[in-house]
């Protein structure tokens, strides 16, 4: 006797197979694979080679960050926050000591401020460099254009280094300002580095933007929406490219900015080509700004005296300071009980909500498109994890 599925039973898609009845091929990329930027895992459906499916998987860097703030005291968190997107460990260190300073009610003097904004642009100027190089990489682009933007990161690498002593984990800031001043020759160095790095980005821009296959791979590949990019709160240079004018740098004027002339590019598209695009010209208008902040910089204390690390006990209340890092809103939550603990401390980290969209960028899509749409989100597994 033969046995017949009843019809409702025939047309519901089992879980392995798409729509028609053909079977699908599930491939699990990483967590160790040369496009996932960290260990990340892809567990993707295909059709063919269309994606139906994606699900990613991350929590392999977890490392309790967030606990262990709640646990020690409020300055031993700083050298913490450097690991979390550690190519912008300036820009974190400056999120977490706003929320500290709205909390706490400190003010920051003027050359520290400065100070803050010099870096953290140099950090956005090294970050979206790197970004475009490794979209190239994820692209077969192998060597070139990598090497070239890890050729200029050095130099902004070689001016932290100066600064701080470390390259990466600099762990500068401080509550009230930062930790120590520019050594002798750094204000030099870091003007000819931002004077030569135009030259730098025209070449990028010539040898990238007008290349036939760059634009056939990404114009139209990893559309993402307004409407979902502002439903799913993607901040940063993912929103913008998707045509929304947000920055915070305008919309909070925090620190300083609201004195210095620049624009915030936006894209038409919301393609993998307009996230590159905007953070091209982002980095221009970095410049312009450093310019501004390099030439403007006062003479005067680098900490407000009245703030005391030792015996750092907060009143009680809660506190949310956010700065546009790089990636997107970085954001530091806390709420203090009046101990030398902060009685709660959360990160709002922009690479883990930027994450959250890739299957809707990816469905549709060739497999080999999934590698560079990961690739324009820009993440850092640090701050996904934490």
């Amino acid at each position: 006797m033969s046995a017949t599925l009843s019809p409702a039973v025939q047309l519901t898609p089992k879980p392995n197979y798409a729509e028609d009845g053909t079977q699908l091929l599930e491939v699990s990329m990483g967590p160790q694979h040369p496009s996932t930027h960290g260990v990340f895992r892809m567990d993707v459906a295909l059709d063919g080679e269309d994606v139906v499916r994606l699900k990613p998987i991350f929590g392999y860097l977890h490392r309790n960050h967030e606990k262990l703030a709640e646990d020690q005291s409020y300055i031993a968190s700083m050298p913490y926050t450097d690991r979390l997107d550690y190519f912008c460990s300036m820009t974190n260190n400056w999120a977490y000591a706003l929320a500290v300073e709205q909390l706490v009610g400190i003010q920051v003097p003027e050359r520290a401020e400065y100070l803050r904004v010099i870096t953290a642009e140099l950090t956005r100027l090294q970050n979206h460099t790197s970004l475009v190089g490794f979209l190239m990489q994820d692209m077969g682009a192998s060597g070139t254009p990598l090497m070239y933007a890890f050729r200029e990161r050095e130099k902004i690498l070689d001016l932290f280094e100066a600064l701080s002593g470390a390259r990466m984990m600099c762990n500068y800031m401080r509550f009230g300002g930062c930790r120590v001043d520019l050594p002798k020759g750094w204000l030099p160095q870091a003007q000819q580095v931002v004077d030569a790095y135009p030259k730098f980005l025209d070449e990028f821009e010539k040898l990238l933007t007008s290349n036939e296959i760059l634009m056939a791979r990404t114009q139209g590949v990893g559309v993402l929406s307004q409407e979902l990019a502002i439903a799913a709160g993607v901040t940063g240079p993912m929103l913008r490219a998707s045509g929304v004018n947000y920055d915070l740098r305008k919309v909070d004027n925090y620190g300083i900015y609201g004195r210095f002339k620049f624009r915030v590019p936006i894209g038409d598209h919301g393609d993998v080509y307009d996230r590159c695009m905007v953070r091209l010209l982002e980095m221009r208008e970095s410049l312009a700004i450093l310019q501004q902040a390099l030439k403007d910089l006062p003479e005067g204390p680098i900490q407000d005296p009245k703030t005391k690390l030792r015996n750092f006990r907060p009143k009680p209340g809660e506190a949310y300071g956010r700065i546009e890092a790089p990636k997107g809103e970085l954001g530091f939550y806390l709420i203090s009980d009046g101990s030398a603990n902060p009685y709660r401390y959360r990160v709002r980290p922009p690479s883990l909500i930027n994450l959250t969209i890739l299957e809707d960028l990816c469905l549709g899509r060739n497999i080999a498109d999934v590698v560079i749409i990961l690739g324009s989100v820009d993440i850092v597994m640090g701050e996904v994890d934490r």
